[in-house]
């Protein structure tokens, strides 16, 4: 397999797209952060499906346990369901940021702002769990428990399904986690915009720090890719990074800037979301 990617495809989107996740219906589903937007995209063609309030801030978008897609609503303090048909409806939370399905069928997400882990079971009970120094970013781990970035506490935290939460403290201070992604090797990757570096954490809590050549490209999301590598987004450098599991690291620039979430498709490719207005697909 190539260890070169390549863009062949750019699609021009009416806003700023921020978060971006591939539905039950194999389209892809995203974020429009400033236009207060979600959009839609299959074959080329791209549909919006505008919210009821403009200012809420749609960030994170992620396909659930129920074949709906949910979104977090970080300015709005909303966490929204959209159906594929467009449906919307929303739970009143406080500034939501970061989500995932989980493997025990609940919807998980984070309050950034007030320092919470929320669990949003099929049925409708919500339950949290305290973490303090704003989590972010949250993945389901190969252990069977969430594990999720702490942006200003400078850590990594687990959370079992019941609510039992650990947290692991980064080396490097002010890293500033963000992104974080189960990788192909029974480890946890996470993206430190704050210190420039990809990080790797195993199940123990043991964390290792890889430097990016610039230190100032504030990586953001993170992805495992089906070449057994990690991909990630360089906001600040507008470029797709890519890191090997024993650390060896690759770049490719991207049109347009501020780069922020990515996806997998079914065939394979990645998909990143320019905040500049477009999707750029990237084969691998």
């Amino acid at each position: 397999m190539r260890t070169l990617a390549e863009i062949v495809q750019v699609i021009d989107v009416p806003g700023a797209p921020y978060g971006i996740t591939v539905g039950p219906d194999g389209a892809l589903w995203f974020t429009l952060v400033t236009q207060g937007v979600i959009g839609r995209c299959a074959e080329g063609i791209v549909r919006s499906y505008p919210l009821a309030q403009s200012d809420g801030q749609p960030t994170v978008i992620v396909a659930g346990s129920d074949n709906d897609l949910w979104f977090t609503e970080f300015q709005g303090g909303r966490l929204g369901r959209i159906t594929v048909d467009g449906g919307v409806t929303s739970l009143s939370v406080e500034g939501p940021y970061g989500a995932c399905a989980g493997p025990d069928g609940a919807l998980w997400f984070t309050e950034l702002q007030a320092g919470r882990v929320g669990r949003l079971a099929a049925d409708g009970n919500l339950t949290r769990v305290e973490v303090d120094g704003m989590p972010s970013m949250i993945t389901p781990g190969p252990d069977g428990a969430l594990w999720l970035t702490v942006n200003q506490g400078n850590a990594i935290a687990r959370v079992d399904t019941d609510l039992a939460l650990r947290v692991y403290p980064i080396p490097t201070p002010a890293a500033a986690p963000v992104g974080i992604t189960a990788g192909p090797d029974d480890a946890l990757w996470f993206t430190e915009i704050g210190a420039g570096a990809i990080g790797r954490i195993d199940l123990d809590g043991t964390v290792a720090e890889f430097a990016l050549p610039a230190t100032d490209a504030r990586p953001h999301a993170i992805v495992a890719g089906p070449d057994g590598a990690l991909w990630f987004t360089e906001w600040a450098s507008c470029r797709l990074g890519r890191i090997t599991t024993d650390g060896t690291i690759t770049h490719l620039d991207l049109p347009g800037a501020e780069p922020h979430g990515l996806t997998v498709d079914a065939a394979g490719d990645l998909w990143v979301a320019m905040e500049s207005g477009a999707l750029v697909r990237v084969s691998l």
